[in-house]
């Protein structure tokens, strides 16, 4: 009602089976967006600091999330997320870690989605969301933004090239950004575009 809303390649959501989505994170409205758009039940990973009041905990519990603590390897997060996988659900997951910054241009992933797919051994479903950004205070649903979620085809992960464990993580994960950027257009791409990505496919 809100806005002007467009999903385009839901064809290639798998209908069943475990898959970890990912996605470029502008907004805090990119959890609902993503949910609505694939057509299939979702759970999310989200920062605890959301879990923190409990109005934050109630609402972003009440898509199917779960926090994880940021900065540090969380067993516990991991230990749920591999087992939605493993319970073939849908678990979406913004390897970014936070929101993009004003300019529309996205930090570097961290490797979090790249562990979890390589251990479950689960296709990933790369997504790019445009226009959530526009989506603050309340004078948004006056203009009613553009919000275009792109659905790339699955994929699965080669072994890395590193030397070692992190380094095999950071490819994948350059990978999986990669993948992201081919779905969003030039501006939103920054570092990440397949063609900055210097070989990492």
């Amino acid at each position: 009602m809100f806005t002007r809303f467009e999903v385009k390649g839901r064809g290639n959501v798998p209908a069943s089976g475990g898959v970890l989505v990912s996605a470029n994170h502008l907004s805090l409205m990119d959890p609902p967006v993503v949910g609505v758009s694939l057509g299939r039940s979702t759970i999310f990973m989200a920062k605890e600091e959301l879990f923190r009041s409990g109005f934050g905990r109630y609402f972003i519990s009440a898509f199917g999330a779960f926090p994880v603590r940021r900065g540090r390897l969380d067993r516990e997060a991991l230990r749920r997320a591999e087992k939605a996988l493993s319970d073939r659900q849908a678990l979406v997951m913004f390897p970014q870690g936070a929101r993009a910054s004003s300019d529309g241009y996205r930090p570097e992933g961290f490797i979090g989605a790249a562990l979890i797919a390589a251990r479950s051994g689960v296709p990933i479903l790369p997504v790019g969301i445009t226009g959530t950004e526009k989506m603050k205070g309340w004078g948004w649903m006056l203009r009613r933004p553009r919000i275009t979620v792109n659905i790339g085809p699955p994929f699965e992960l080669s072994p890395g090239s590193g030397k070692g464990r992190h380094d095999q993580l950071e490819a994948q994960t350059r990978t999986i950004m990669g993948r992201i950027a081919d779905l969003l257009p030039p501006k939103y791409r920054g570092m990440n575009a397949r063609s900055l990505d210097d070989g990492a496919y």
